[in-house]
């Protein structure tokens, strides 16, 4: 006899509780306001505008520094999710127990290239990121931002990470 499959609405309140699980144990994420949707298997990053992440009011552009932070957080997300994923579906972990630096370890850095294409504009700003190469040691991302039109991009960045461990069901 098959088993039934569960409702989709179970499977998808279990995936958004765990993303959002992810997200909110990185406390720079909440300080800079970025948030996560979910669309199937993309995650689309956002960074909704606020003046003091202005660089140059002359223009008005977004600060270089917020941009590769949003670039580098969307990356981060998006190979940590990618790693935790499984995990999560598999049942291994419960999406409520996640919990950053005891089951759950980011990935760090190694290095990151940001192109700045043209001068973010005081409104919202949009990411993707793509996972190049993931391994058990080392992956590599490329993550691509806009505006109002996906296809004009005001940045772009690529980089390069150490993978920790995968996520590991916490004890108690």
């Amino acid at each position: 006899m098959r088993q039934q499959p569960e409702p989709v609405q179970v499977v998808k309140q279990r995936r958004d509780a765990a993303l959002s699980a992810i997200v909110s144990a990185v406390p720079y994420i909440q300080f800079m306001g970025i948030q996560f949707e979910r669309r199937g298997d993309e995650l689309t990053a956002i960074m909704p505008f606020r003046d003091d992440l202005v660089g140059n009011p002359m223009l008005p552009a977004l600060h270089g520094g917020a941009t590769a932070a949003f670039l580098e957080i969307t990356s981060v997300i998006e190979l940590t999710w990618a790693t935790v994923w499984q995990s999560i579906e598999t049942g291994a972990v419960d999406p409520d127990q996640i919990q950053l630096g005891q089951n759950l370890q980011l990935p760090k850095t190694i290095d990151f290239t940001v192109d700045y294409l043209r001068s973010g504009l005081p409104r919202d700003a949009y990411a993707r990121a793509r996972i190049n190469r993931s391994g058990r040691r080392y992956a590599s991302v490329s993550v691509e931002a806009w505006q109002d039109n996906r296809s004009r991009l005001f940045a772009q960045a690529s980089g390069h990470f150490v993978m920790p461990d995968v996520v590991t069901q916490t004890q108690g």
